[in-house]
C-alpha cells in the first residue's frame, strides 16, 4: 500500500488531509512537493478539470477529471500531460483537492461531501 492509498483511506473515512505529493504529471497545476489539501467529495458534483484523489485499475492518483459519465456513475481520470489513466466508479473517487499551497481551487469547496 502506497502513501496515496493511505491518504485515500483517511479521506474516505471523512478526514480532510494535507500532504505533499511528488512527481511532475500535474505541473503546472501541482508541482512536486507543493502542499495540497484534499477533502471528501460528492462525486455527483464533479466537473471536468477538478483534481481528485481516486483509484483507477488498482492505482491511486491525485489527477484530473477529464470526462464524466453520470448515467454510469463514473469519471475518467487523467494527468495534466494528456495521459488518460482510465475510468473509475464514483465509489473509488475519495476526495477533491480544495487548495494548492493555500490557494483555493476554483469551485472545489462546493463539491466537498458534508460530514455524516
Amino acid at each position: 500500500m502506497g502513501a496515496l492509498d493511505a491518504h485515500a483511506t483517511r479521506v474516505a473515512a471523512g478526514a480532510v488531509i494535507r500532504f505533499r505529493p511528488t512527481g511532475s504529471s500535474m505541473v503546472p497545476l501541482i508541482r512536486s512537493r507543493q502542499l495540497v489539501t484534499v477533502a471528501p467529495v460528492d462525486p455527483a458534483r464533479l466537473e471536468v478539470g477538478d483534481i481528485v484523489l481516486a483509484r483507477v485499475a488498482g492505482t491511486t492518483y491525485l489527477h484530473l477529471v477529464s470526462a464524466l459519465d453520470p448515467a454510469a456513475g463514473r469519471v475518467q481520470i487523467s494527468n495534466n500531460r494528456g495521459r488518460v489513466n482510465g475510468w473509475t466508479g464514483h465509489a473509488r473517487v475519495f476526495g477533491i483537492c480544495t487548495e494548492v499551497d493555500g490557494v483555493p481551487r476554483p469551485r472545489a469547496a462546493a463539491k466537498v461531501r458534508p460530514a455524516s
